[in-house]
């Protein structure tokens, strides 16, 4: 699905990360995890086509990113609409469908159609005629993953989708995201802080931290050693029941979920 070949992103002087390789196969779940600054979203950005990078290569869809964005679905951070907002839900998931051509949008019966199949999708058509800056976060997120969805994405791209949602909500949208990559092989980008409600989801994860990474399953990068060498410092992971607690990492503090057994992958690669 995408790339990397020794890709760097700096600003200026400050290094955000490099030598980054890194390569996603349809239908795989790649978790993207690190303190905020540590080039996560800007991560997105480099795959959408939206930000260049400072060194190496990027290939999404086999072509240049600026050209693949039909077939990728992206589901952007939680962000509080305008009180007087008169977009409704079915017309935020419409605009995945033809939000790119310019000029009016005639309604025809494709189209509503393929709109109330989304909608039902993601368990919207309660609220499909309610203004968007009537919905809860939890709600919103879901018609931003219907619209993520409407062109049949090969690629689905999530930065912080989970922010601000209680968790029923954040279940219903992990939900979402893993049966539409089970059912029709799309691969996954999940940026999170919350990885609790995903880890059971994921295949591999990748950490950005101080300029570096750590990348491979959950159990070999959630692991006092690597985190400590990727921060440089001494980093804990301690494992409690089903749950991962990071103690330690500058600028950040958080607590994990780990589900047992969690499936194999590849191995995990060194910090730069």
């Amino acid at each position: 699905m995408f790339s990397l070949r020794g890709a760097a992103l700096a600003y200026g002087d400050h290094v955000v990360w490099r030598d980054l390789d890194l390569d996603l196969r349809s239908g795989e779940f790649l978790a993207v995890l690190g303190p905020n600054g540590s080039g996560k979203t800007s991560l997105l950005r480099v795959l959408l086509g939206r930000q260049q990078l400072t060194a190496g290569s990027a290939t999404v869809l086999g072509g240049n990113p600026c050209r693949s964005g039909r077939r990728i679905g992206y589901v952007p951070q939680h962000t509080s609409l305008p009180a007087h907002t008169s977009l409704r839900a079915r017309d935020l998931v419409r605009l995945g469908l033809n939000g790119h051509r310019w000029g009016p949008r005639p309604a025809n019966a494709a189209a509503r159609r393929r709109v109330d199949e989304l909608l039902e999708l993601v368990g919207a058509s309660p609220y499909a005629d309610v203004p968007v800056a009537r919905l809860s976060g939890g709600e919103l997120q879901c018609v931003r993953i219907a619209q993520a969805l409407a062109a049949d994405p090969l690629l689905l791209l999530c930065d912080e989708p989970l922010l601000s949602l209680d968790l029923n909500h954040q279940r219903s949208v992990t939900a979402l995201v893993d049966r539409r990559r089970r059912s029709d092989g799309t691969a996954v980008v999940f940026v999170t802080h919350e990885i609790n409600p995903v880890l059971g989801m994921v295949d591999r994860v990748l950490y950005l931290a101080h300029g570096g990474f750590r990348t491979g399953p959950p159990d070999e990068v959630m692991t006092s050693a690597a985190l400590s060498r990727l921060y440089g410092t001494r980093v804990d992971v301690v494992r409690v029941r089903d749950r991962i607690v990071v103690v330690g990492a500058p600028d950040e503090s958080t607590v994990h979920n780990h589900t047992a057994g969690h499936v194999n992958g590849a191995n995990g690669g060194a910090a730069s």
